[in-house]
């Protein structure tokens, strides 16, 4: 197979140092920019173990629709870096934004204001992206093959990269992700905003736009509701919770510019999804050689039970860890609220590949 999209690879080897997490010395940090052929940029962030041994195997976690990458993964509080938590156990880990997100270049259909224009980022361009970043880990790894963990829209991204370049992927992660297995949806398809009114089943481009604002309230509507108990800090430590909004908010240089403040987020991971959510398919899970791990949360509200069940089923090497009492938001949730385990199913998938 050929290789993915040519890229030009301007790397930054080390840009500056971020915090080690947690104050843990055993882990080091590297910011580096993948320069793409179009002079547009992507942040990607390396935690590894302080000790150079050779790596178990390098790790690609890439964000979902909203919050950028490090904001989801590699919080500096502790239990809020499942990247921290990786790589202690061996992996090199890379966390990559895509265009539009964090730390990477934005289209500058970004800088005006919103609620105009066509959604930015579907799926074609994350998968090129993610190609990006592939070439980019296994060059900076120095291993042939990635594995990629996906949450909820980052792993709809990574299967479509995935189904495409299966020779560039060693084990494949998807968490709470939609794949089109059914033609109802709860909240995104048929009667939800995202549908046009006078056009059932087609897309509300008019509200949705290029680009969407979220405030750092809109982050905790759906993870709120979906914690079944009154008292969410039993759920979910609030210095998470805190660093989370914090960091989603501080990956946006524009976001103190409003009132309330809020960040930016590319519309096309809301424009698929909504496509998913009638049942129309962007890859086939069949074309998923590779081991294939499915994560369900029981109290998810993005995936659908449907999804998780398609693609064990459809996948030819794919397992299926369902996560009882747990939320869509599981990696950032308490150690007994389901993190235990949803961590406990990922490295073990993870150390299979050093076997």
């Amino acid at each position: 197979m050929t290789r993915p999209n040519a890229i030009f690879l301007a790397l930054i080897s080390t840009v500056f140092a971020a915090p080690v997490f947690a104050g843990d010395d055993r882990l080091v940090r590297t910011d580096r920019f993948v320069t793409l052929a179009g002079g547009e940029r992507l942040f990607v962030r390396e935690v590894r173990p302080a000790e150079r041994q050779q790596a178990v195997s390098a790790v690609l976690l890439i964000h979902g629709a909203r919050v950028p990458s490090v904001a989801s993964f590699d919080l500096a509080v502790p239990g809020g870096s499942i990247a921290a938590e990786l790589a202690a156990e061996g992996h090199s880990v890379y966390l990559v934004d895509l265009r539009g997100y964090g730390a990477s270049s934005r289209p500058h259909e970004m800088d005006a204001l919103p609620g105009g224009g066509t959604p930015l980022m579907r799926t074609d361009e994350a998968v090129s992206d993610v190609a990006a970043a592939v070439e980019a880990v296994a060059e900076w790894s120095g291993d042939g093959k990635v594995s990629i963990l996906g949450w909820a829209t980052g792993g709809q991204w990574a299967a479509a990269f995935a189904a495409r370049h299966s020779a560039r992927v060693e084990r494949l992660i998807l968490y709470n992700s939609l794949y089109g297995a059914s033609d109802r949806h709860p909240t995104l398809g048929r009667g939800s905003p995202l549908e046009a009114p006078d056009r059932p089943g087609s897309l509300n481009m008019a509200a949705l736009g290029a680009y969407r604002l979220n405030t750092a309230e809109s982050l905790f509507a759906a993870w709120d509701k979906s914690i079944p108990v009154p008292d969410k800090s039993e759920w979910r430590d609030p210095a998470v919770a805190r660093a989370y909004a914090d960091m989603a908010l501080s990956s946006d240089p524009t976001s103190a510019e409003r009132t309330p403040p809020s960040f930016r987020s590319p519309s096309g991971a809301m424009a698929d999804s909504f496509e998913l959510a009638f049942g129309r398919k962007q890859w086939s899970a069949e074309a998923l050689t590779m081991p294939v791990l499915v994560i369900r949360s029981q109290y998810d509200f993005w995936s659908r039970p449907e999804d998780a069940a398609a693609i064990a089923r459809e996948a030819p090497q794919a397992s299926l860890v369902e996560l009882p009492h747990a939320t869509h938001f599981v990696h950032l949730d308490r150690s007994e609220a389901g993190r235990s385990a949803f961590l406990s199913a990922v490295t073990q998938f993870l150390d299979l590949a050093a076997r």
